[in-house]
């Protein structure tokens, strides 16, 4: 592959950070896979766990978003969040309006996402 000079309105480009988790324990991941999720209003997710980890975005509407053990925290759009692996989500509740995120889902290559509920 041969390098070029980018145009000169490319330095105008910003980049910025706005997560970097570690993947623990790391995952071999042959593929991602990206579903774009809808939840109406006041839907509550129950407390639940991934095969795999997920990592996402908020598009429109809010979630009260928690992992077991953590504390509550709101989600916007704009907003990001990773689900570890195996971790218990305790909450991925829909709020006054109706939500749409995406969710990426770090897979082996003969891996299906599962969403597993569990009890309290």
């Amino acid at each position: 592959m041969s390098e070029t000079t980018p145009p000169q309105s490319f330095s105008a480009v910003t980049r910025t950070i706005i997560m970097d988790v570690p993947v623990t324990p790391a995952k071999l991941t042959d593929r991602i896979q990206t579903r774009r999720i809808h939840m109406p209003a006041g839907t509550p997710a129950g407390l639940h766990t991934h095969n795999g980890p997920v990592v996402g975005s908020i598009i429109s509407g809010s979630v009260a978003f928690r992992i077991d053990g953590e504390p509550q925290v709101i989600l916007r759009p704009g907003d990001v969040f990773f689900e570890p692996e195996a971790e218990r989500i305790a909450q991925f509740d829909a709020l006054d309006e109706d939500v749409v995120f995406l969710g990426h889902f770090l897979l082996s290559s003969d891996q299906e996402p599962t969403l597993e509920f569990l009890e309290s």
